[in-house]
């Protein structure tokens, strides 16, 4: 009877025995399942990557929280690395040309600011001197300067005119009267075209408020200068009128009738440019 008991006993052992050896099994086979989808590794492989690590329950649960907070894993994830990575440096030789034209065009801008400095330099020398000898000459004598308000500062620099016509003191132009004013104007002109002279010269109403002395110097002024420029002179000034090559105007023949007309004069000088008025 005793015996009896005894290998009912062991064979209920043997019985747990194997079930427990089953569960373990499964249990071993759903770890390696886990293992390969999550880490593309075996049992053995993860076991010589890694050795034996002792099991801790809380240290296990810890991971696995943090498994799970990291979501689901990115199969395609090694193939956007290589995507980005591509990307990345192409952007990166984009932003490399981008810098090297930025520091060419700053290179290009200094060499303009550079050169327009110089020039501005030199003609405003050369405006300023003829301007000074053609004051004098439009008002028999005088003072007169060009400055630059900021010398530090070429390329925003700011020009002010002073004359000083015989007999005053000298001052902005603004302060001068209306004939000192269109004269002073003329005499700028014509000092910028000293120095680059223009094919066409539009002339509005310049010699409305010069008296008859001053309106021979102006006349005497442009038929010095029409020999390079062709000057068309808009004007009711007679004397003006008189050192035209061709007049055109208009005329009221009969009241409330305009019509235009046109007069081409022989003009007994030299010059070969004709001024129109």
């Amino acid at each position: 009877s005793a015996c009896r008991e005894s290998l009912a006993q062991a064979q209920t052992q043997a019985q747990e025995a194997e079930f427990a050896a089953r569960t373990l099994d499964q249990e071993r086979m759903r770890l390696g399942l886990s293992l390969r989808d999550t880490y593309q590794l075996s049992i053995e492989e993860a076991r010589l990557s890694h050795g034996e690590v002792a099991a801790d329950a809380e240290e296990l649960a810890r991971v696995k929280r943090r498994l799970e907070g990291m979501g689901a894993v990115n199969l395609a994830a090694p193939e956007e690395h290589a995507q980005l990575a591509e990307r990345y440096q192409f952007l990166l030789t984009q932003q490399g040309d981008l810098l090297k034209a930025k520091d060419d065009l700053h290179q290009a801008i200094a060499k303009i600011n550079a050169t327009t400095r110089e020039q501005f330099k030199t003609t405003f020398e050369q405006v300023r001197t003829n301007f000074r000898a053609l004051f004098q000459t439009l008002f028999q004598g005088g003072e007169s300067d060009l400055v630059l308000t900021d010398e530090h500062n070429l390329l925003e620099t700011g020009i002010e005119i002073f004359a000083q016509p015989p007999g005053k003191k000298l001052q902005n132009i603004t302060l001068l009267s209306g004939g000192e004013k269109a004269l002073t104007a003329i005499a700028v002109l014509f000092a910028f075209f000293m120095v680059k002279p223009s094919p066409f010269c539009l002339l509005d109403e310049v010699d409305a408020p010069l008296d008859e002395a001053n309106v021979g110097r102006f006349i005497r002024m442009v038929q010095e200068f029409a020999e390079k420029t062709q000057f068309i002179v808009i004007t009711h000034n007679k004397r003006t009128m008189e050192m035209a090559d061709v007049l055109y105007g208009v005329t009221m023949a009969q009241l409330g009738v305009s019509s235009l007309i046109s007069m081409k004069l022989e003009s007994t000088s030299k010059n070969p440019e004709p001024v129109a008025v």
